[in-house]
């Protein structure tokens, strides 16, 4: 199976490349490389990849339609991948970069994979779509229609194009919401990394509502296995949240990574802002259900194993 992966340098796009990778798939990354966080970490994402020769890189730009079709020309592209995405819940990147590469970006994408009979479109979403939602566990029946930030608003937006997409050309889209993916080599501006960090350099880490918020963290072995099984699985148009599905406190995520280090992380108390919801919550019966999505790591033993990783650098 030939499949195209965008955001292939970055976190999970270069997991599951090496997932697909191990099942004998080959796979074409494109990338921009941004300086959302250092580039040179995404250049070694891609070069632990193995085998090499089934992996091909196109360095170019979602917003930029001949970069998109320079990526379907390399070889005969069967289903996408769409991890890339402008990311930043709390950034204080222009709304306008937001939509240019979140909702124009997936329309090139979108546009190309019809034309190439693409059989199988996959879509990385977020649970931010949910907001502040009163519906806990977050369920896909919800209607997704408040979010908080423009990051939210232009993945949910994406995920109604996708919706088009089926309508008008059957195309089959799957989209699935992520929730709070973490583990080795995980993006340095994440929660995780920044309190590996702060145990080794002291440096103070701020906790919104005193650490009294609770996200859904999931490893990425765990998102991985769920996105490959969605490739694997075509239905007409799904939306299906991916998450480990039982949140935690941050101020219990905390004390777990400074039972790991041995050190006592320097934090401070400071308000929620209006971007964060009070919890994230998977409801992951319908990923059960279609995909037989069973997550395996709990957050101490991802944590541990990230932690593992981490202190080998």
């Amino acid at each position: 199976m030939n499949v195209l992966i965008t955001g292939g340098a970055g976190f999970i796009g270069s997991a599951l490349a090496q997932a697909l990778l191990d099942e004998g798939c080959r796979v074409v990354l494109l990338d921009n490389f941004n300086d959302y966080y250092d580039p040179t970490l995404k250049r070694a994402n891609v070069a632990r990849l193995c085998p090499a020769e089934h992996v091909h890189l196109v360095e170019g730009d979602l917003r930029q339609p001949s970069d998109v079709e320079a990526a379907f020309s390399v070889l005969p592209i069967q289903r996408v991948a769409h991890m890339a995405a402008m990311a930043g819940v709390r950034s204080a990147i222009p709304a306008e970069v937001y939509a240019a590469v979140n909702v124009m970006g997936t329309l090139h994408l979108l546009e190309a994979a019809r034309r190439h009979g693409v059989e199988l479109f996959v879509m990385a979403s977020t649970s931010s779509v949910y907001g502040e939602t009163e519906a806990v566990p977050f369920v896909e029946t919800d209607n997704a229609d408040r979010p908080l930030t423009p990051y939210a608003a232009t993945k949910r937006a994406a995920e109604l194009l996708g919706h088009t997409y089926h309508r008008l050309h059957g195309m089959r889209v799957t989209v699935l919401r992520l929730f709070n993916v973490y583990g080795p080599r995980g993006r340095p501006d994440m929660m995780p990394m920044k309190l590996f960090h702060a145990s080794q350099t002291g440096a103070e880490v701020t906790l919104f509502n005193g650490g009294d918020i609770a996200r859904d963290w999931t490893y990425v072995d765990d998102t991985v296995d769920g996105i490959v099984r969605a490739l694997h699985t075509p239905f007409g148009y799904e939306i299906i949240n991916l998450g480990l599905g039982s949140p935690i406190p941050l101020r219990a995520f905390v004390e777990i990574v400074e039972g790991l280090t041995g050190r006592r992380i320097r934090t401070r108390a400071a308000p929620t802002p209006p971007s964060d919801p009070p919890i994230t919550f998977c409801n992951n019966e319908k990923a059960r259900r279609l995909l037989g999505f069973a997550p395996q790591v709990s957050v101490a033993e991802g944590l541990a194993r990230t932690w593992d990783w981490f202190r080998r650098l």
